[in-house]
């Protein structure tokens, strides 16, 4: 597709969205609609989380078909997921002559309008997104943040806009890009968050040089004298930012992390009552009130990356340290992040606490699971995971089999498979993962599907937790499939005592 150009007045120009109910494209349709344009869309009729979002605007997905896309529609939008000349909807537009574009091109477009910082690594994207827009609430600043999941402190959406009574000239937009198939290259960034650069997405990059690669790229999009956020801890964004400055030395770095030197020098302190207490060198003493080591980095890197946009306003970023510490602690997470789903007790009176975790990746895995286990002192760690894509299981395999240490039972699923790819091609199954996740881990079981997955897990629930754990329990629903549903089967239909359905 060739680039596309966005009205400066949104009033009456009409967008239809093919694959409206995705995150990112349920998220644009947010800042489409509040700009005034008109919206349709179509999907699959399966109901997403994302269906309360659109509800709320008095949007209804239709179902794909050719008749959606008439003359007068402006502008189609379309998910990767959908191809130009197979979905309905795509080819009407096609015979009408309607321009499409893709979401990351649609992104790419809107970023264009504002002084735009793209937020991009293997992990955390989400989390920082959703911390930075958390703490521009706090701000004086005209700002605007897309995250690529809904953030509860955003209201339950996916977006943040300023309050119409901001009355700078200047706008700023912080939205989540994704380096899958270079997808972050359509957008247009004065500033980049780059968290984390490691092995993923196989299909795609088959090396870690490609992937790294692609980061490079798109560092090198920053104009000149662009800042560049990067977190000074992981040792793949460090060397690929050394690679990325060889060829612009007019980039300005802010390293944040323990190992940085600087305001964004970071110490993690103690976890005290389910807070995260941790100290950088401008912010002094700060807390989140979410788990885990990674997330207190997210969090130094959120607020390095509004300090940045503080500055660019002309505002010095220390007469705000209050209000950014503030901003952090009002960040609750968000959708399959960490998430509470559902509160039960046993029949001896054990607690338990069922949570969600999106976590797909092995180094994600081991470092939010570590956070559970410093977050929720005292409990009784079981994690049902369900590994996503045959290629990442493969290529990851002993790495994912190693990932488990800070739970004390492992559950495993079946391989959550990808539309990109045949499972027929791979030889590997869950049961692969399982057998080698047992070499490193002394309680690990199989369970293919989640009705047996559910069974089982209930059956550990039944049980007193024990003096070792004088806590109860904390059962975590992880990976980046649908196994959410085990804890809710759980809750459903468990034999527990509840006192919180799951959401």
């Amino acid at each position: 597709m060739g680039k596309i150009s966005l009205p400066e007045d949104f009033h009456n120009y009409r967008v239809h969205f093919v694959g409206i109910k995705g995150t990112g494209m349920a998220a644009l349709v947010e800042i489409f609609f509040s700009a005034g344009a008109v919206i349709t869309g179509s999907d699959v009729a399966e109901r997403f989380y994302t269906d309360d979002i659109l509800e709320s605007l008095k949007i209804k997905a239709l179902p794909f078909s050719e008749s959606n896309v008439t003359k007068d529609i402006d502008l189609v939008v379309y998910s990767s997921a959908y191809k130009l000349d197979q979905n309905p909807d795509l080819v009407a537009a096609q015979k009408l002559g309607v321009p499409c574009a893709l979401y990351t091109e649609a992104l790419g477009a809107y970023s264009e309008r504002a002084f735009s910082a793209g937020v991009c690594g293997v992990h955390g994207k989400t989390s920082t997104t959703g911390l930075a827009g958390t703490i521009l609430s706090q701000l004086d600043l005209n700002a605007q943040v897309l995250a690529g999941s809904v953030i509860n402190s955003f209201g339950k959406k996916c977006v943040y806009t300023s309050p119409a009574n901001a009355k700078q000239d200047q706008k700023f937009f912080v939205a989540e890009t994704c380096e899958y198939q270079r997808h972050f290259m359509a957008f247009c960034p004065r500033v980049i968050l780059l968290t984390s650069v490691e092995s993923d997405h196989q299909d795609y990059y088959p090396t870690f040089a490609d992937i790294q690669a692609a980061f490079v790229d798109y560092i090198c999009k920053l104009p000149q004298g662009g800042t560049l956020v990067y977190c000074a801890d992981d040792a793949g964004a460090v060397e690929t930012v050394q690679i990325a400055t060889k060829k612009r030395a007019d980039i300005i770095l802010v390293p944040y992390g323990t190992k940085a030197q600087g305001p964004w020098r970071l110490e993690y302190r103690s976890v005290k009552e389910q807070k995260n207490n941790f100290w950088t060198e401008l912010l002094g003493e700060a807390f989140l009130r979410v788990p885990g080591k990674h997330e207190v980095l997210d969090a130094c890197g959120a607020a390095a990356l509004c300090a940045c946009l503080l500055k660019e306003a002309g505002k010095d970023p220390s007469d705000y340290i209050e209000k950014i510490k503030a901003g952090l602690e009002k960040f609750e997470g968000g959708k399959r992040r960490s998430e509470v789903t559902g509160h039960a007790k046993n029949s001896f009176g054990d607690d338990i606490v069922f949570v969600d975790d999106y976590g797909h990746h092995p180094t994600a895995v081991k470092t939010t699971l570590a956070g559970f286990r410093d977050f929720y002192s005292g409990k009784k760690i079981i994690v049902d995971f369900m590994s996503h894509t045959y290629s990442r299981t493969q290529a990851l395999l002993k790495e994912f089999a190693s990932s488990f240490d800070s739970a004390d039972t492992v559950i495993l699923n079946k391989i959550y498979s990808s539309a990109r790819e045949n499972p027929a091609d791979f030889s590997i199954t869950g049961k692969t993962l399982a057998d080698e996740a047992a070499k490193f881990h002394k309680d690990v079981h199989y369970k293919e599907e989640f009705d047996d997955a559910a069974a089982f897990g209930a059956e550990i629930l039944s049980k007193k937790a024990g003096a070792e754990y004088p806590n109860g329990y904390l059962f975590v629903t992880m990976g980046a499939g649908d196994n959410w549903k085990v804890a809710q089967k759980i809750l459903a239909d468990g034999g527990l005592a509840i006192e919180g359905a799951a959401k």
